[in-house]
């Protein structure tokens, strides 16, 4: 078995923002209009007031570092030429899906066709992460095992706790309107790739899915490259933060392979229970409690936040000149993830608008 390359990839969606109003403003197919020479990079989505951007293939996370701001500096001159501002949020804290404008492809066209009002209530951002791995059999291994990590990982990424100019009382809401979707989720347990393209080819035949990209699940063989795609993350309002959730998953995968090659692996746990603490991270983020299906125990989402880091990848992140990356996330949690300063800032000012400012101001730190 072949090891992996661990490259990674991250791919961002942010909020185009009018900042007059701090409301999402339908505008990328003027921008990218009048910018067609970055088409490859800055893409469209589902609504006209969402832009998405992605990496090259990067080797460490101090390049995708330097790729997430060249790509976040790039966006916020293309939005900059039309007065516009840029946010990075899993959600707008008070601007309504319901106004939105669906981007006049063929392809939205036909998500807005199949799914009708869920794909028009999906005004959500995340961060999409790709880490390579060339062996199909091992991608689908670590597909199985890392479902137990999902949900610590998104604990230090939540920022989406509005929705409609309403305080939720989730840090994740993003993660609440997805589920709403089809085949999304966590995915099921598979025995070997040829189990999994076997479904694929069963839902294709039976006209469920044109191919392998709509299985939207929180982990995911990605289809159009060798990579295993995490997809449970809101988007980072930070770069740091961004970088830091990447390592993370590189220093997760390079551990898994160390297992395997030395004949070991993690144990795993049914969904059932993966699913509590899914919930657990979306509703209260990092101030809650996961459990410890080992100890059979709920302890501090933090302590098991920093078990994960020092216990599990402690080992690798040397190895992959990682560590000051991965260990950004101290930072979270000693300051809270977006979720919780969007949080603060609202209580201390009563004013979403200034939730808006603030989300633009941090998307631009490290960049502008």
């Amino acid at each position: 078995m072949k090891a992996p390359s661990l490259t990674i990839g991250i791919e961002e969606e942010y909020q185009i923002i009018d900042p007059v109003t701090r409301e999402l403003k339908s505008y990328i197919t003027e921008i990218l209009k009048e910018d067609s020479m970055v088409l490859g990079e800055v893409k469209p989505e589902l609504h006209q007031s969402m832009v998405e951007v992605g990496t090259k293939v990067c080797h460490t996370p101090a390049e995708v570092k330097a790729e997430l701001i060249r790509l976040r500096k790039l966006v916020m001159g293309l939005a900059g030429k039309n007065g516009l501002r840029i946010a990075a949020a899993g959600t707008h804290p008070f601007s309504s899906w319901m106004t939105q404008e669906i981007t006049p492809l063929e392809r939205y066209a036909g998500v807005r066709e199949d799914l009708q009002d869920l794909a028009q209530r999906l005004l959500i951002f995340g961060t999409h992460v790709h880490i390579g791995i060339e062996d199909r059999e091992f991608l689908i291994d670590c597909m199985n095992v890392v479902r137990y990590m999902l949900p610590h990982v998104l604990a230090l990424s939540t920022s989406s706790p509005f929705w409609l100019g309403r305080q939720t009382g989730l840090k994740s809401y993003r993660s609440v309107v997805f589920r709403n979707f089809p085949r999304t989720g966590l995915p099921p347990t598979m025995e070997s790739w040829h189990e999994f393209s076997t479904m694929v080819d069963g839902m294709v035949n039976t006209h469920c899915i044109p191919n392998a990209s709509k299985i939207w699940w929180d982990v995911r063989p990605s289809w159009s490259y060798p990579t295993l795609e995490f997809r449970i993350c809101d988007v980072c309002t930070r770069v740091e933060e961004a970088v830091c959730i990447g390592a993370i998953f590189q220093a997760i995968i390079a551990k898994l392979w160390k297992l395997r090659r030395d004949n070991m692996t993690f144990r795993q746990y049914g969904a059932a229970f993966i699913e509590e603490n899914k919930w657990r991270a979306v509703r209260y983020g990092l101030d809650g409690k996961l459990i410890d299906f080992g100890r059979n125990a709920e302890l501090p989402a933090r302590d098991l936040i920093r078990e994960l880091i020092e216990w599990f990848i402690g080992d690798v992140v040397d190895e992959l000149g990682s560590r000051a990356e991965v260990e950004y996330a101290y930072t979270i949690l000693a300051e809270g993830t977006s979720a919780d300063r969007q949080l603060r800032t609202f209580q201390q000012t009563g004013n979403l608008h200034a939730v808006v400012d603030q989300l633009i101001a941090e998307t631009e730190e490290g960049v502008r």
